[in-house]
């Protein structure tokens, strides 16, 4: 555990300058596609902050961390809500917030074990320290999957609208932010009831 803490927390400390050239979860679907010998094209392109639309920002925060400016990595607020869900016996919520996500996609791909979330755990507040909440943003929604060989704001738009990330427009933002828990069966054309809870999110917000 000592060692894959330091091996991340130098990663991470290398990220605040350096573009990840690739993520765990982008390694480990090039390996499924290659075991199930099934076609695979993959798409990632990492560019600024600058140049992803502030609706898009806006839209992935809403959608997927609403007090992303207010934690400090995770969402203490949130879990105790998913965590009063589970012992009702409703129905289980996500608590995660954009940096433990990040931290998932960078090292840990979509897998789950005790010694992952025992990792994270560790990871997140380090990612918090050393890279803080742009620089968390910016990498995060140019790494994140958005669909099948698709990585990232940029790639995503392209492939989905056909225009650049930072020409997308609200409603497009929104679709797309619907789609990130589920990148693998969502499309974001048949996203229009999920992305209206996400636009008056927004709303909500002040954005």
């Amino acid at each position: 555990m000592v060692l894959i803490w330091s091996l991340g927390a130098l990663i991470l400390l290398a990220a605040r300058w350096i573009d990840p050239p690739s993520t765990a979860v982008h390694i480990q679907r090039r390996l499924q596609a290659w075991i199930h010998h099934t076609p695979y094209h993959e798409r990632y392109r990492f560019i600024p902050l600058s140049q992803i639309s502030t609706d898009l920002q806006h839209a992935v925060i809403a959608a997927e961390d609403a007090r992303f400016y207010q934690h400090h990595g995770f969402d203490w607020h949130e879990i105790q809500i998913a965590a009063q869900d589970d012992l009702e016996g409703g129905r289980t919520r996500g608590a995660s917030t954009i940096t433990q996500q990040l931290v998932k996609n960078l090292f840990f791909g979509t897998g789950r074990s005790i010694l992952r979330k025992g990792a994270e755990f560790t990871l997140v507040p380090v990612a918090e320290f050393v890279l803080g909440k742009r620089r968390i943003l910016e990498i995060y929604l140019n790494v994140v999957e958005w669909g099948p060989g698709i990585y990232g704001a940029e790639s995503a738009c392209r492939y989905f609208d056909g225009i650049a990330a930072q020409s997308i427009g609200r409603q497009q933002a929104a679709r797309l932010a619907a789609i990130l828990p589920a990148p693998l069966k969502r499309r974001p054309e048949r996203m229009n009831s999920y992305s209206v809870r996400i636009l008056e999110r927004m709303r909500q917000m002040g954005w």
